[in-house]
């Protein structure tokens, strides 16, 4: 049997009663106990929420709410003013998107088909960032930010404090570079050949074929920053300009335990949407190895 077809069970095994078996009885009990690591966290706040404030904080928990109280989603978002601060959230998480994709995809696209002097060094010098630790580039980081070098500006509680650090993500870079170095370079050359520059190479022949790859960029770059609290807190004081992550922290002392379980279950809502609508292009994403025809 050649290397390349080797798997844990021999096939012969398989063929077997017993194999299947085992085989059948091992994959239920690994997909049983994700389901169960995944789903309960998620069923637990989404009941919890519809509890009322004794119950949920009573000892031992209930599995099942004693009485259902569904209102207590429209409450909390009511009497806490969510709307404000799920709209600062889209801004902060929408305007780092539209930034990191400025940014990563013609640094990556420069890095992989341009191949400028010094490239692979630049390269490995972002690299090097993910090995340090996020909270030791938090001072320098926030010291940019109140000064800007060369326009001297204070970016402290603007969007921009936000969605210009987030530009700065080598994985990203890595990722799209790694996707861009798969094309062929037969197609750029064609596009050079009908007249087409640089920028419109990129646009109009690169893009179109980096589809998988942007969703996946996209996805991340728009969890990261929905769910990103410790920045958002250090760079937007102003309790008005806040996000959901840093809001719902601010005011958990003085908020009844079940209207706190509801916003953070309507605050996580829209990613458990964006994850279930665009799972298969983050398959694709992740598996795009070659490109036919």
């Amino acid at each position: 049997m050649s290397a390349s077809t080797r798997t844990l069970v021999r096939p012969a095994v398989l063929k077997t009663r017993k194999g299947r078996l085992i085989y059948w009885s091992a994959l239920a009990v690994a997909l049983l106990l994700f389901t169960v690591a995944f789903v309960v966290p998620l069923y637990w706040a989404a009941t919890g929420a519809m509890k009322s404030s004794t119950e949920l904080a009573q000892s031992p928990p209930t599995y099942v709410p004693e009485s259902w109280h569904p209102e207590n989603y429209a409450k909390a978002w009511r009497e806490m003013d969510l709307t404000g601060y799920f709209l600062n959230t889209v801004v902060l998480a929408g305007g780092a998107w539209l930034v990191q994709l400025a940014v990563q995809v013609p640094a990556a696209y420069a890095l992989s088909k341009l191949r400028p002097r010094f490239g692979n060094l630049v390269l490995g010098l972002m690299l090097l960032t993910l090995m340090m630790p996020a909270t030791a580039l938090l001072v320098p980081v926030y010291l940019t930010v109140v000064d800007v070098p060369l326009f001297h500006r204070n970016l402290i509680n603007s969007p921009s404090a936000v969605w210009l650090p987030a530009a700065a993500n080598a994985f990203n870079i890595y990722i799209l570079k790694n996707f861009f170095d798969r094309i062929p370079d037969e197609l750029l050359d064609a596009a050079k050949i009908d007249g087409a520059g640089t920028p419109t190479t990129l646009w109009r022949v690169v893009l179109p074929l980096s589809r998988p790859i942007l969703a996946v960029v996209s996805i991340l770059s728009i969890v990261t920053a929905w769910k990103d609290f410790l920045w958002p807190l250090l760079v937007l004081p102003d309790p008005a300009r806040q996000p959901l992550s840093v809001f719902l922290q601010r005011v958990a002392p003085d908020t009844p335990l079940n209207s706190l379980v509801a916003g953070l279950v309507m605050a996580s809502l829209p990613l458990i949407a964006l994850f279930l609508v665009f799972q298969r292009h983050i398959v694709a994403g992740l598996s795009a190895g070659s490109l036919k025809g």
